[in-house]
This record gives structure tokens, sequence and C-alpha cells, in this order.
């Protein structure tokens, strides 16, 4: 049975880019996913940390994602601007938005970056946070994959399709909404694949819409979607804006994230921020007295918060990481 070991920050990154950039991936870009799957890591989301490392390495040795691409922006109107990833990594293509929607949204009021011919896109908890803590509100949708059939229907057309929130509470720490659309991420059930360990039954379908607790099997079968038909509803809404607003792939036309097989998936992010004192002065301090509202009440939780205190102890006393994992990603850079 495998242990597990400790590992500093800096390990985990040094790991990750050793086995990107011996599979076709240039430095910048290895650095860029490997601070993304590091912040998944910390956030206690390690189905889309170090258990990416082997799947994105098979696919830039096959070219399905191209481990050399520069993201390209074009700003179509002052408060939009377009990137196309380039059938790359998600992760530079986000960097790039980051670095342009906080001055647009304090400009303008509000901003929104498209992005086409992406990849997966992690921790869309991680982007979000990532701009409140540059002082705007944000919120980001994205697709993956066909895993998930409309209500009532049998042949999967949405992916597991995240939409995270997040808002500046002056002070302190954002406030931080991030969930997918199936009852769980998929990344849990490849975890669980990847551990030859059973899921709970109530997670996913087998291919002939049984449900089942075999993670293998899960993994050829669809999701169960969060709040029955509500999150279907919800899915086909972040189809629209990340693809059918950007140009992206929709989820029935990308291909895996989890294998080496087929063309680029092509996916989509679209991500808006918010100037919290876009209607007048005092915004962030009025978000500031919800979230302390919530957090008085006895029992309840701020959303964010807990990953908040998994990060501080991770940086503060090491991450835990599977020894065999850690092995096996070794492997792949050696």
């Amino acid at each position: 049975m495998s242990g597990t070991q400790k590992m500093t920050a800096d390990e985990v990154t040094d790991l990750i880019i050793g086995a990107l950039t011996r599979s076709r991936t240039s430095q910048a870009n290895a650095q860029s996913v490997a601070n993304a799957l590091l912040a998944a890591e910390l956030a206690g989301q390690n189905g889309h940390g170090l258990r990416r490392v082997a799947a994105y390495s098979a696919q830039a040795k096959a070219g399905k994602v191209d481990g050399f691409a520069e993201p390209r922006s074009e700003t179509l109107r002052p408060g939009a601007i377009a990137i196309d990833a380039g059938n790359g990594f998600a992760y530079p293509a986000m960097d790039l938005a980051l670095e342009w929607l906080p001055e647009a949204a304090k400009t303008q009021g509000i901003a929104i970056a498209g992005i086409r011919r992406s990849h997966h896109c992690g921790v869309a908890g991680v982007m979000v946070e990532a701009l409140a803590q540059q002082g705007v509100a944000a919120l980001m949708v994205a697709n993956a994959p066909a895993a998930m059939a409309p209500w009532g229907g049998r042949r999967p057309l949405f992916g597991t399709d995240p939409i995270a929130f997040a808002a500046p509470l002056g002070e302190d720490d954002p406030v931080v909404v991030d969930i997918s659309l199936s009852k769980v991420a998929r990344g849990k059930i490849m975890a669980a694949s990847q551990k030859g360990e059973p899921i709970p039954e109530g997670w996913a379908l087998d291919p002939d819409g049984n449900p089942t607790t075999d993670a293998k099997t899960a993994m050829e079968g669809t999701m169960v979607p969060l709040g029955d038909a509500k999150g279907t509803a919800l899915a086909l809404m972040v189809e629209l804006l990340c693809a059918g607003l950007t140009g992206a792939n929709y989820a029935w036309q990308a291909t895996s994230f989890f294998d080496d097989k087929g063309d680029p998936p092509g996916t989509g992010q679209a991500i808006i921020a918010i100037d919290p004192d876009a209607f007048g002065p005092g915004g962030m301090e009025r978000m500031a007295l919800m979230a302390q509202m919530v957090e008085s009440a006895e029992g309840a939780r701020l959303p964010g918060r807990r990953r908040q205190q998994i990060r501080s102890d991770y940086l503060a006393n090491g991450i835990p990481v599977d020894s065999d994992l850690a092995a096996s990603i070794r492997a792949i850079g050696a």
C-alpha cells in the first residue's frame, strides 16, 4: 500500500516542471501549468493537481496539447478580450486574462475574457480568487468533454462544467464559491480509478445508464448532475457562455482530457470581472457585511474558508503527496 510524503510547494512545482519539460512543453508553459496544479493541491483538490500530470505529459508528447503554444489575445471591445489558447494548456491563456481583467473591469465597470481552443482549466475557484485578491468580483464558467446527459436523455452533451465566483472582502480573504454541475467533480472519480478504489453510489452511471460504484466503469459512463434537472439547465447555460459565446468546442465536440487520443479538446472558458464600486462606492463593504452575517451564523462556514485554511496548513507544514504518484511523475521527468 502506498505511503504519503510531505513536499514543499517548490518541490511540487519542480516535480511538475520536470515531467512537462521532458514531454514537449516549453519552460514558460510548464511553469504556468505547475503554478495551477500546485494551487489545486493547496486547495485540497488533488484530483486537479498532481494526478493530472501523467495525462498532461502524454497529451503533450502526442501533440494533442501543444506544449509550445503561445496564447494570443485581441481586445474586441473596451470590455471584451478574446484569447486563443492555440490548442495549448489553458493556464497560460488564463494568465493573460488575469493580467487584463482587473484594470479593464475597474475602467469599464465590468469586463469579460473569452478563451477558445483551450483545455482543462483545473480548479476554477483558484482563478476567481486570484482576481478577487486584485480587488474585483469575478465569475468564471468552463466546459469539459461531454460526461453528462440532459435531464431525461441518455447521450452525454454537457461536461461537468464548473461555475466559480469570488468576491473581495477588503482586509479579509475573499469569499470563493466553486461548484461542478455534476454531483461531484469528475477528477474525484479519476483519482479513485487511479487508486483502484470504489466510489459512492449516486456519483455516476455506467454506459447503460445504471448506477455504479466502480470508478473505472464510471469513467466510461456518465455523471449524475447536481440537483437533477436544475444541474443540467445550469450546464446548458455554461456551455452557451463558454463555448457558444467564445467559439470554443461544445462539450459534445471535445475529446477527452484524460487520454492522448484524437484531436485537441478545444474547450472554452468565460471569465467576467466586476468592479465592486461599479454602482457607486461601498460595494465591497456591502459584500463584506453579507459574508460576516454568514460567518456569524452558528454552525455555518463561509465558502472558501476551508480551502484557505488548507492552503495555510500545507504551506506551513508541507503538502501530503502519494509516494507512488510522486515516483511515477519523477519517472516521467527522468
